[in-house]
């Protein structure tokens, strides 16, 4: 049960407003990104939030991958996001795919910072 989890806490993305509250939109960039890197999406899960005094509500659009999953949630009113990249390593590395489909959404969602993190998991 070795893997590979990416995190990205995103903020003052200045991508196209559409992409941080247009579920549909941001399912089909997030499965164009999983074939990109070449992984394997096997389903998909899009929810968006109401619309808040702010203005339009968030989205999460997860991604169940083969080899384990993708997940974003966003908030418009902020301008902000979180990714959640997961590959199980089991029988092959994909820590390089992992990192070009991390690396995809960071170049789609334009973050201003973003704060990064890499964990191995299932090492002792």
């Amino acid at each position: 049960m070795q893997g590979l989890h990416l995190t990205a806490d995103l903020y003052d993305c200045r991508c196209a407003p559409a992409w941080l509250c247009e579920a549909e939109r941001l399912g089909a960039a997030c499965e164009d990104a999983v074939r990109a890197s070449g992984l394997q999406a096997v389903g998909r899960l899009l929810h968006t939030f109401p619309p808040t005094p702010q203005g339009p509500g968030g989205v999460t659009a997860t991604v169940l991958l083969a080899e384990s999953h993708l997940c974003v949630h966003t908030w418009p009113e902020r301008r902000a996001a979180t990714l959640d990249v997961y590959v199980c390593n089991f029988g092959a590395d994909h820590s390089a795919k992992a990192h070009a489909l991390m690396d995809a959404l960071l170049a789609l969602l334009m973050p201003g910072h973003a704060l990064r993190h890499a964990l191995r998991r299932g090492e002792q």
